[in-house]
């Protein structure tokens, strides 16, 4: 989808919609299909384009995959898994990073895998070297081609070994306990991330037969089994687009209900929503966000590893928070470059300065180098229209969240990238009562 979205804003959002599996769960439990020689379900499945990645990607591999959209059910038969060319591989995935996923189950089911260069969404340093150190550390080989690509083997099979995160990677983690689960003896790794996704992972895969445990200390400990079976498994919910509907509720004085959305996951964010100024009420079906009038509050804020304040959570928030009273400051620690999307916010009329310095308490890895990780925002300002193109996924919704809250007319380019993670975003807010259009390029 590369069509321009224009919005005509100043209107509260209301109504209900629904939100499905996540997207940081959703393609990675795909992935690890691949480690059984029978089939799998998956069920809540999301229709986002990070899904046809990796569907296009299993294909690539041999892979039987159907999608019932309408259930949300996704079946995964990797019977006949093969290798696929290097090039097709990079070709279908294009900006994706999911590929490096591949190379466990690949390695375990093959004895070597192909990936290409691979990008992602431009937020900061995500190299994929640090997969591959992970990769040497289990026994593979790694080298890379003079056409482009890498190729990994593994002929003797990968081997049991103790990992130390230097900071608690989601990748990294994933990365681990996918090639852990049938490596030979035993593997700890010690500073993983523990994120509800990662935990979420940990239960197909314990479903499918693999033996993993996780210490309060960021320790998880495997003891790889030379068989996997299939497994059938509900994704759980997207909190990170829950929370998305959550702030676009806020920016615009709106109501919501978020069908779908549950609690457990996302207590740090509603504990900091609510000191903002917004109300919300959990059930059983999902959870209401809304606007109860009256001004929202500044706040400090600062981004973390679960069960911190998590940093895709941030994005959407800064626009709500450019109509609260006062001066709020929040200090990213997760992604060192996450504040571009604020560039186009200032062009609308928001007041945000952003800084080099760590304006927090946390300890930060951003703290000596030259990246603007903090910002400053000063409220209220009201939001003008303007012709904004998206810089990311997690930005790309919230220059909606803006332009939708701001007055006049916006036109907004590059919508192809929210549906990384958004299922029928356009749908939705349609659904809430926004005046929203695609229009063509030639317009």
């Amino acid at each position: 989808m590369d069509s321009v979205v224009r919005v005509n804003g100043g209107k509260a959002l209301s109504g209900r919609i629904h939100v499905r599996g996540a997207k940081n769960f959703v393609p990675k439990a795909m992935v690890a299909a691949l480690l059984s020689d029978k089939p799998s379900e998956l069920r809540n499945v999301p229709q986002i384009s990070d899904v046809d990645i990796v569907s296009g990607l299993l294909r690539l591999h041999g892979v039987e995959v159907a999608y019932d959209v309408d259930r949300g059910i996704l079946t995964i038969d990797p019977t006949l898994v093969t290798s696929a060319q290097v090039e097709a591989v990079g070709e279908h995935a294009g900006s994706s990073r999911i590929p490096i996923l591949f190379c466990g189950p690949l390695l375990h089911r093959l004895g070597q895998a192909h990936i290409p260069d691979l990008g992602g969404c431009e937020i900061g340093g995500r190299p994929i070297d640090f997969h591959l150190r992970i990769l040497e550390e289990f026994g593979a080989c790694i080298e890379k081609q003079e056409g482009g690509g890498i190729h990994i083997s593994a002929p003797k099979g990968l081997e049991g070994t103790t990992i130390r995160l230097p900071y608690p990677s989601v990748g990294a983690t994933e990365q681990t306990l996918l090639a852990a689960v049938q490596a030979r003896g035993k593997t700890e790794l010690r500073g993983a991330a523990i994120e509800p996704e990662i935990l979420d992972l940990i239960n197909v895969l314990q479903k499918m037969g693999a033996i993993i445990s996780v210490d309060i200390d960021r320790t998880i400990r495997i003891e790889g089994v030379d068989h996997l079976d299939g497994y059938v498994h509900r994704a759980l919910p997207d909190r990170i687009e829950a929370a998305s509907w959550a702030s676009a509720a806020l920016a615009t004085r709106g109501d919501i209900f978020v069908e779908g959305a549950v609690q457990p996951d996302m207590t740090t964010f509603l504990n900091v929503f609510r000191k903002v100024g917004g109300a919300f009420e959990v059930h059983h079906d999902g959870i209401r966000f809304y606007h109860p009038g009256g001004q929202l509050h500044s706040i400090a804020l600062e981004t973390n590893v679960h069960p911190g304040f998590m940093t895709d959570w941030q994005q959407p928030l800064v626009v709500a928070l450019t109509q609260a009273q006062g001066i709020s400051i929040v200090h990213e620690t997760v992604y060192e470059n996450r504040f571009g999307f604020t560039k186009a916010l200032n062009q609308m009329g928001a007041q945000i300065q952003l800084y080099r310095e760590c304006l927090g308490g946390l300890e930060c890895r951003f703290g000596q180098r030259n990246f603007f990780h903090s910002a400053v925002i000063l409220g209220p300002t009201p939001l003008r229209g303007a012709d904004i193109a998206i810089p990311d996924l997690r930005g790309g919704f919230s220059h909606l969240i803006a332009a939708l809250a701001a007055s006049g007319t916006s036109h907004v380019s590059g919508i192809g990238m929210i549906s990384r993670g958004y299922e029928n975003f356009i749908g939705k807010l349609r659904a809430l009562g926004a005046d929203i259009d695609l229009i063509d390029r030639s317009e």
